[in-house]
């Protein structure tokens, strides 16, 4: 088999298996205008403020600089703080942010106008009762011969003892499809160190010299880093666009 487009083993720029984002959060934000030829601007009001509810706040003027906004209007405003805002404006609305994390990197999910619609938001996302897309099934054809084969004769071996790879095949027999469960996902460094004491070059080398076919370590890794938890791989499932493909 020749591979029509080989994953590397690192991490790509895309993630296929990346559903999702950590660390959901909501960053309170005044949209403020100033001077007329210049486009509103973001500011998180000072904590010495933050007590101050929407309707205290929208519609007033206000002190800013690049890292906070002040109301400047019926507010007491400490010396030392109105020298660091050079800039005046009108703050127009309040907007509650929806920040997540995937893969430790920061995404600006959207803007909602009150704290209870953005509260909603993140509830949606997280999915309270449990974690989505940790099941998955793909196409063998993400597996060379010598990867499904391997597989194939694990799953099929019932005597076999657990491999202590972080991952386990099972057999579906009624599909002719083979799974893993993957175990301590995610495979990032400091996951594995907090409960394997290794990061992942150290486990990925124990899965090579175990005999694990690389195509496959490659496929699970990218699996584990996205905190997959099942994987299914069926002969008649779809292929997954992005991870590599064999081909006869």
């Amino acid at each position: 088999m020749n591979p029509t487009h080989q994953a590397p083993a690192q991490l790509p720029a895309s993630n296929p298996f990346a559903r999702g984002y950590d660390n959901l959060h909501i960053e309170r934000q005044l949209l403020i205008t100033y001077e007329d030829d210049c486009p509103p601007c973001f500011r998180p009001i000072h904590d010495s403020q933050a007590h101050l509810r929407d309707d205290e706040v929208q519609l007033f003027p206000c002190l800013f600089n690049d890292d906070f906004a002040l109301i400047s209007e019926g507010q007491s405003i400490p010396d030392e703080l109105d020298e660091r805002c050079p800039s005046t404006g009108l703050v127009r609305q309040v907007i509650y942010a929806v920040i997540g994390e995937m893969f430790n990197e920061q995404h600006h999910i959207g803007d909602l106008y009150s704290l209870e619609e953005a509260q909603a938001m993140v509830h949606r996302l997280r999915f309270e009762t449990g974690h989505y897309s940790r099941a998955w099934e793909i196409s063998t054809a993400h597996l060379t011969e010598e990867a499904l084969r391997y597989l194939e004769s694990r799953a099929g071996n019932f005597d076999s003892r657990p491999i202590g790879l972080l991952f386990e095949p099972f057999a579906l027999t009624d599909c002719n499809g083979v799974g893993c469960k993957l175990i301590g996902t995610p495979w990032t460094d400091g996951n594995l160190l907090n409960i394997e004491s290794q990061p992942y070059s150290s486990l990925k080398q124990e899965q090579l010299d175990a005999g694990t076919p690389e195509a496959l370590v490659n496929v699970l890794y990218l699996a584990a880093l996205a905190d997959v938890r099942l994987l299914i791989f069926d002969p008649d499932a779809t292929v997954l666009e992005g991870l590599a493909i064999f081909d006869e």
